[in-house]
């Protein structure tokens, strides 16, 4: 038997540090770089110095890549699909110890020096020496990690099932590098005739409560959708405030029945979706000037388990169409006791229904000018373009105001979910079992995985035509956004979430549980892939 690169714990540690130093934050040259550093490392491996054609990058966007690697049986065509991300969270909180985020020994050594200011549970978790700190420790570069081991092992041992590795950048902003990969996944299907059967993702395990300290597998991924909305007053001079109508004015009635709006949560399987929340609300004027403020803009967080875009949409009309009411009767009644004139009645129109009346009055060219006119912005985000671009098209269409023009913006995470399937059903028996056995770990299912993960990408469900309406009122949908739902229905395979115990992702204290990490989860990992899914093909 030949020699493990990464067989042991003490192997995949030193393998964790050295990717965690390779430094990937979302958007930044770092995040471009690494997958190319993790194929000259998987190159290393015997199999894949025979098989380099198994190995390859592939494009996303912005000059970012995404890494398959395919360990392939000459007589398997069962596969399990491994999927990880790369891309982490920024370090600015780390302060003077910005330099040392990246170095998860040195961190944690030097943390114990800094004891009074961390917070109890991590004091705790520190002085245990049972935890490594470090950016990308816990979300998610052991879940790579853990991956790259179990190929090589795979290879080596030559399992009769094939693994396909697949980690891909951008997870933490807009997952362009999943949206990007579910195309590929069905043409590396179709190249090398390969058979989904379970989609593994390794994100890690994410406490319940404060202080929890059980360990999860997920049947699942929650959903995320941003229902968002531009506010369109009348503008007038603070001298005359009755002469218009503001944007915030109109928005403050949206938001306080949006925020923690219990309508919008869902239960399911005992689970229950948070409330709704408010991500950001501003005013888009770009300057300071004594004319109120006429334009606003609110985007909203919506967790999702069995809903789609549709019946959210439906959900936020029906709560703006309650706020505009409330907005003209307050309104109404201050004109009056001002004896005022009123400049308006706030309507509540869906973005789709905008586009439809510029369309009309303005033409194709004009519309589709505006949008490009945005796009050009590169120091604008999806989110910012969404806003910008209804907003330019209600400047040219100011008669439909005062308005609430409802709108998407990116990202959507539609929810997955495989707890009733058979296989996964399996899998996380074998786990719970093999977890007392070997470790006397108590292993607890969760139907929905709490942090969003881009398992979301894969195995869609929706029967109807509900992404439909995410494409009609998502304003950059088709040019910098899109989600490939055709392709994602055809990748029809469970889903299932096994990752590392660790805490405080995207924290300064995030942490990593070492004997989790390197111990347990790779042994629970493993074995469910040789005892459960490779009896389905007669190892």
């Amino acid at each position: 038997m030949k020699q493990l690169r990464w067989g042991n714990p003490e192997a995949l540690r030193e393998l964790l540090c050295e990717v965690v130093s390779w430094k990937s934050m979302t958007l930044t040259e770092g995040e471009r770089e690494f997958p190319s550093k993790v194929m000259a490392e998987l190159g290393k491996v015997d199999f894949f110095k025979k098989h380099p054609e198994y190995l390859e990058l592939h494009d996303a966007d912005l000059g970012r890549s995404f890494l398959t690697a395919l360990y392939k049986h000459p007589s398997a065509s069962d596969t399990v699909v491994l999927i990880s991300h790369f891309d982490t969270v920024n370090v600015e909180e780390f302060g003077d110890l910005q330099e040392y985020a990246y170095q998860p020994e040195e961190l944690t050594k030097l943390l114990f020096d800094r004891m009074e200011e961390l917070p109890d549970e991590a004091r705790k978790d520190l002085l245990s020496g049972e935890y490594l700190f470090g950016r990308g420790t816990m979300d998610m570069k052991m879940g790579l990690v853990m991956h790259m081991g179990l190929i090589e092992k795979a290879s080596v041992e030559q399992w009769k099932i094939n693994l396909l590795l697949l980690t891909v950048p951008d997870e933490e902003v807009n997952s362009a590098g999943m949206r990007a990969a579910v195309p590929k996944l069905l043409e590396l299907k179709e190249r090398h005739q390969l058979t989904y059967k379970l989609f593994l993702n390794g994100e890690p395990v994410f406490t319940q409560d404060p202080g929890d300290g059980n360990y999860y597998v997920y049947s699942g991924s929650i959903g995320k959708i941003m229902p968002s909305a531009l506010f369109y007053g009348k503008e007038t001079h603070v001298g005359q405030p009755l002469g218009g109508i503001t944007a915030p004015y109109i928005a403050s009635f949206l938001t306080q029945r949006m925020e923690w709006n219990p309508s919008f949560q869902e239960s399911v399987l005992g689970e229950t979706t948070p409330p709704p929340v408010t991500l950001q609300q501003k005013d888009l004027k770009l300057e300071y000037s004594t004319q109120t403020p006429y334009r606003a803009a609110a985007l909203y967080n919506v967790f999702l388990m069995k809903r789609n875009a549709e019946e959210i949409m439906e959900l936020f009309e029906k709560v703006a169409q309650d706020a505009a009411l409330a907005c003209n009767e307050a309104y109404q009644e201050i004109c009056r006791a001002q004896s005022a004139t009123a400049v308006g009645t706030v309507k509540v129109l869906r973005y789709e229904e905008l586009q439809r009346y510029a369309l009309q009055k303005l033409g194709a060219v004009f519309v589709e000018s505006v949008k490009a006119s945005v796009q050009v912005k590169s120091e604008w985000d999806d989110r910012e373009k969404s806003f910008r671009i209804a907003d330019t098209l209600m400047i040219e269409c100011q008669e439909l105001a005062p308005a609430i023009v409802l709108l998407f913006a990116p990202p959507y995470y539609p929810a997955v979910n495989s707890s009733d399937d058979p296989l996964v059903k399996r899998c996380i028996d074998f786990i719970k079992n093999f977890g007392i056995e070997k470790f006397g770990l108590p292993v607890h299912q969760v139907h929905y995985f709490n942090g969003i993960s881009d398992l979301s990408y894969v195995n869609y469900q929706d029967a109807g035509e509900g992404w439909t309406v995410f494409k009609g009122n998502t304003p950059v949908w088709g040019t910098s956004y899109s989600i490939p739902f055709d392709e994602m229905k055809q990748l029809k395979a469970p889903v299932l979430n096994v990752g590392p115990f660790g805490k405080d992702a995207h924290k300064r204290t995030e942490r990593l549980h070492i004997k989790s990490a390197f111990e347990e989860v790779p042994a629970l990992v493993e074995g469910m892939v040789k005892s459960i899914i490779c009896k389905e093909v007669t190892c």
